[in-house]
């Protein structure tokens, strides 16, 4: 199976810029030559993700995540090497040709990026057909009807291209059958039972179309609007969507999200398109799961605040608390939508059907924060009569968790401060009790970081080796030093040697990036290491420097190992004077030569 070409890989990292790559993931900063964000492969709330535009290199100083463009798009795109560069190619307008001159690479990966293409295009047709049978034909009336019927104009029902699953359960497949698409495609699409592959998942439901960032439908939530079934249906995952990291209407949202810097995150998909019908155009909701780390992250791209406009119903309360911790964790400030008629309505929609667009647009502007509105639930929750002084203690177990995930010392302060106070406690008290059980949960809400037992020692061969690894795409003529004065049975780290032969093979095979280098690294503690000396300033001055007092370095102790091994030998060798004489010459010809490599290592350092 022939390989990508070199030159296809050298143009696009030569026509790529990592900052402009990673900026769609992560908010980046400027701090001197870097550039630094909050790490979007794990939870934290200050910045330790830093991307090197010099050496396109990343590297998080949290999780220990590093590695050049290509790791970055594997790692946060969910795909291996050749995807993850014909992705890169697309987008950077690279055409993909195999080493022997004919277009495309292995046919896997070919066939796995255009399977995504397909899908995410079928589905954009499906959701087409959905709308127009929605707004143009009979059977969609009732249907629109209905959503007309909540409060929602034609035109927000256009906005978000609603549509109607037709009730004939094979109307689907047989539709799609005659467009020219195979059975065998169908049944992957997750549009069709499983056990009956010509059966529409989707039937007699109104159909809200769901999309990611860029605005591509990937996937369907389908409302009954009977009393038969389930009240929702929703898609399952697939290679295009995955729940815990996509939210509905956020394509539609960020603009908005951009401007504002806030986000308000509701429960379904009729609060948001109520809330857009009111004019709160930043709204999304996530997707039949509670708010999640993974969506958290995905927000934090663009927002640093988060408003909670859930459910006032017990599972609405319930997803209120376990948002909360999720922002708290990603580093999102948070405030919960507390309209003042609260227990009237349940949700969003409930609002605009029954008082319309002003008074739901009002209703968002009335928010509390976060440790407000736990503060007034614990209170309200277990401060009863009947508790008796037993709910103090079960309201401060309450917020405990929530206290542990405070940082800041003079916030949680007030945080204790204003509990006491609304529970009449003394504030010593409440204080010791949520630090007490705030230290406990601490060890929950702390982010996994990696085997500490695996953490690489930095020696003085290894340290050589990332003088030249680091700079390995501006300066390879350091390896090349290296090769000439150093050779690999020389070096006794095992570490050394593993960087020593990545960069042989990438000499080999004319291949001179970091993307290179790392790529024939093993996923690993010596790849992370490699990263984190990218990342930061080791390297940076008297390279040159660093490099030949290196290689002198390593030949002297190679040398003084060597001369070590002869004394065992000498002791080995018994009465064998013969032998002894030959070690005895050698090891005065290593000791000349240690001497010498000393004395122009002084001579140098004195000029």
């Amino acid at each position: 199976m022939p390989l990508v070409s070199q030159k296809t890989i050298d143009e696009i990292q030569n026509r790529a810029d990592i900052v402009s790559v990673v900026s769609e993931y992560v908010r980046l900063e400027q701090r001197g030559v870097n550039y630094w964000g909050l790490c979007p492969f794990h939870n934290e709330k200050t910045p330790s993700f830093s991307v090197n535009p010099d050496r396109k290199s990343y590297y998080c100083f949290g999780c220990h995540e590093g590695g050049g463009i290509f790791n970055f798009i594997m790692k946060i795109e969910n795909l291996n090497y050749p995807q993850a560069l014909i992705l890169l190619a697309k987008k950077l307008g690279v055409h993909v040709e195999n080493e022997n001159g004919t277009p495309g690479i292995k046919k896997e990966d070919e066939e796995a990026i255009r399977g995504r293409d397909e899908l995410s295009e079928l589905y954009r047709r499906v959701a087409g057909s959905f709308h127009h049978i929605l707004m143009n034909t009979e059977e969609g009336k009732t249907a629109l009807d209905y959503v007309l019927g909540r409060g929602l104009s034609r035109e927000t029902v256009e906005r978000f291209k609603l549509g109607w699953a037709p009730d004939d359960k094979y109307w689907l497949h047989n539709f799609l059958h005659d467009k020219g698409y195979s059975s065998e495609f169908l049944t992957k699409s997750a549009l069709f039972s499983r056990k009956y592959p010509r059966v529409s998942f989707f039937q007699a439901r109104l159909m809200f179309p769901i999309n990611d960032r860029y605005g591509k439908t990937v996937a369907f939530g389908g409302r009954t609007l009977t009393e038969d079934g389930p009240k929702y249906l929703n898609s399952s995952e697939s290679v295009i969507y995955h729940k815990r990291e996509t939210l509905f209407a956020l394509d539609l949202a960020l603009p908005e999200i951009r401007r504002s810097k806030t986000t308000y995150i509701c429960e379904g998909y009729m609060d948001v398109i109520a809330l857009h019908e009111a004019g709160v155009f930043n709204s999304a909701a996530p997707l039949g799961t509670a708010f999640t780390a993974e969506q958290a992250r995905l927000l934090r791209r663009w927002t640093d605040k988060v408003n909670l406009f859930f459910d006032t119903d017990a599972a609405g309360e319930a997803a209120v608390e376990k948002a909360i911790l999720v922002c708290r964790e990603n580093a999102l400030s948070c405030s919960v939508v507390k309209p003042e008629y609260a227990q009237a309505f349940k949700d969003p929609a409930d609002i605009l059907k029954a008082d319309g667009n002003a008074a739901l647009a009002g209703a968002v502007c009335r928010v509390i924060s976060d440790s407000e509105y736990l503060i007034q639930k614990s209170k309200t929750s277990f401060l009863t009569r009947e508790a008796g002084p037993r709910g103090v203690i079960n309201a401060i177990n309450f917020l405990a968790p929530f206290f542990a995930s405070i940082e800041s010392a003079a916030e949680r302060e007030l945080f204790s401060r204003n509990a006491a106070l609304s529970f009449g406690a003394d504030p010593k008290a409440v204080f010791d009790d949520l630090s007490s059980g705030g230290a406990r949960s601490i060890i929950k809400l702390r982010t996994p970081v990696k085997d500490d037992s695996k953490t690489i020692m930095m020696n003085e061969e290894l340290f050589l080796l990332c003088a030249a690894a680091v700079h390995f795409e501006s300066k390879v003529s350091f390896f090349y030093e290296i090769r000439k004065g150093v050779s690999i049975n020389e070096l006794g780290s095992q570490n050394a040697k593993e960087l020593y032969l990545a960069m042989e093979e990438c000499i080999r095979l004319g291949e001179t990036t970091l993307d290179s280098l790392f790529s024939k690294l093993e996923e690993g503690p010596l790849r992370d290491f490699l990263a984190e000396k990218c990342a930061g300033k080791e390297f940076t001055d008297n390279a040159e420097t660093l490099v030949s007092d290196g290689i002198r370095g390593v030949k002297i102790k190679h040398l003084e190992r060597r001369a070590r091994a002869i004394d065992v030998d000498i002791r080995l060798a018994g009465d064998d004077s013969h032998k002894i004489s030959e070690l005895l010459l050698e090891k005065q010809f290593l000791i000349d030569e240690i001497t010498n490599l000393k004395t122009l290592a002084g001579s140098k350092n004195e000029s």
